[in-house]
């Protein structure tokens, strides 16, 4: 099936319906996100994905079908690493967990604009120059081995350089206006509130991981129709997955380094697409072996823990 402007407008309303039903609908009310209530919305927006997978199954055909299951599941696997870095970044600026999910939300709607021309681009890149393949694969080689070897660091956004350009051009408030990105003050005009400071660090941390998850998709398949879409449906369970798991991000002791070994995996795979032809079967099996292998060994490490406190 031909994918055309008729999709692509449909999926880009599904989008915008979902988001205005998100914030204007469920969470019209500024509250905090409860474990239970995120268990629930990761559900649906998984359901959601599932559902949408056997549509491409369907109408596209099996090549794709696999195509997008493994690019979900990966996108979906490399997004859990961005909720650490979420949660340090709320954790620093002591963000009211009531207004973390109206930056989660702002944060992700832009996340998928850059996304999309990142996709775009990228494509493109690969579709004009075969040999930018290589590049990618190089490049998520280093970047799994630097995942895997390099120690937490704290997060700093007042060296973040967008962070200082926008201190340069508009006042902050040293403290939080209820939800307000920016509010008018009766001396001095429009602030920023420390919330749209906090939103700049989500949105250009973001772009970073996706500088490693773009190229990962692009080695299972260049359709750039299942690229987006499968990145879409992984970022936007990203809010509720953070709300579900942020209070036990601890306990996945090895989570990061099967992620990194993920990441080298599908840069070899990039490195030697012109000798060797790694079948999209075999990534989604590679992906859900390791994912599996380091979740379970994380729950064995968790049981010896707790066991040798009780002793």
């Amino acid at each position: 099936m031909q994918i055309g402007l008729w999709h692509w407008g449909g999926f880009v309303l599904f989008l915008v319906i979902m988001l205005a039903l998100d914030l204007g609908v469920f969470n019209k009310k500024q509250h905090e996100v409860n474990v239970k209530e995120a268990l629930i919305t990761s559900g649906i927006w998984i359901a959601l994905a599932i559902v949408f997978n056997v549509g491409v199954f369907y109408l596209m055909g099996h090549d794709k079908g696999l195509e997008f299951l493994t690019g979900y599941l990966l996108e979906k696997s490399l997004s859990v690493d961005n909720i650490f870095v979420f949660i340090l970044l709320f954790s620093f600026f002591d963000v009211p967990k009531k207004y973390q999910h109206k930056v989660l939300f702002w944060g992700i709607f832009g996340a998928l604009i850059m996304r999309a021309i990142l996709i775009f681009i990228g494509t493109a890149l690969i579709a004009q120059f075969s040999w930018v393949i290589i590049i990618f694969g190089a490049f998520l080689v280093i970047a799994g081995l630097k995942m895997a070897f390099q120690k937490e660091g704290k997060v700093e956004p007042n060296k973040n350089p967008v962070v200082k350009f926008v201190k340069k051009i508009i006042p902050v408030t040293p403290e939080y206006h209820k939800d307000k990105f920016f509010v008018r003050m009766k001396k001095g005009g429009l602030f920023a509130t420390p919330l749209f400071i906090v939103l700049i660090v989500v949105e250009t941390t973001d772009l970073i991981f996706a500088f490693d998850s773009i190229p990962a998709i692009l080695a299972i398949t260049n359709d750039t129709f299942i690229v987006f879409t499968s990145n879409a449906f992984a970022i936007l369970g990203l809010r509720a997955l953070y709300f579900a798991l942020s209070g036990f991000m601890d306990k996945f002791h090895y989570l990061k380094m099967g992620l990194s070994i993920i990441l080298v995996f599908i840069g070899i795979k990039m490195l030697i697409a012109g000798v060797v032809h790694i079948s999209t079967v075999l990534s989604l099996v590679v992906i859900l072996f390791v994912l599996t292998i380091a979740i379970g060994a994380s729950m064995v490490k968790n049981k010896r823990t707790s066991r040798a406190l009780e002793k």
